[in-house]
């Protein structure tokens, strides 16, 4: 009797130890939040997928969670701007010119080149947005591939307008698209 309550036990403790470590975070979306990225004639552009109202700030960030993890902060006076479309950095590393009302604050290190980053990360501060993810070397070899309409949208691949407006929400949402569940 006393061995059949302690299987019956261990079963009880295995069940609620795996049924408590859920491998999604608790605040994570139901779709993977995607930005698109190109580079083109050696600027690397941004496109957020849907306009995103309100932002008050833009963070780049290349390498993250590796020692070479870099990052350039932009920000915007309230209320915000709009960011749909932002040409972010030249191969120099020198920002855009005409950034909708965003200004670097924090730019990236002057010895610093972004086209040997593994990754390039952007958050967005103001809405409520989420963080995507591109591969850098994937945005530079691939860009001039497709046509200029066409953004790197992560794990979703190279989409225009068309493709972004059909799948936001089905296979992914834009980062300031809200969560439909």
């Amino acid at each position: 009797m006393a061995a059949i309550k302690r299987v019956a036990c261990a079963a009880l403790l295995v069940a609620v130890v795996t049924g408590a470590c859920d491998t999604k975070a608790q605040f994570a979306p139901s779709l993977p939040p995607e930005a698109g990225f190109r580079a083109d004639d050696g600027v690397l552009k941004l496109w957020t997928g849907t306009p995103c109202e309100g932002v008050t700030g833009l963070r780049l960030t290349f390498d993250s969670g590796t020692k070479e993890s870099t990052e350039q902060v932009w920000t915007a006076p309230r209320p915000g701007v709009r960011v749909e479309r932002l040409d972010l950095l030249t191969t120099a590393g020198e920002s855009s010119v005409d950034t909708g009302g965003l200004q670097v604050r924090t730019p990236l290190p002057a010895e610093y080149d972004w086209t040997k980053a593994g990754s390039v990360s952007v958050a967005v501060d103001g809405p409520k947005a989420y963080g995507a993810k591109a591969d850098v070397a994937q945005v530079l070899r691939e860009s001039a591939r497709h046509p200029a309409g066409s953004y790197l949208f992560g794990r979703s691949g190279w989409l225009d307008a068309a493709d972004v407006q059909r799948e936001n929400r089905k296979s992914f949402l834009t980062v300031c698209t809200p969560d439909p569940e």
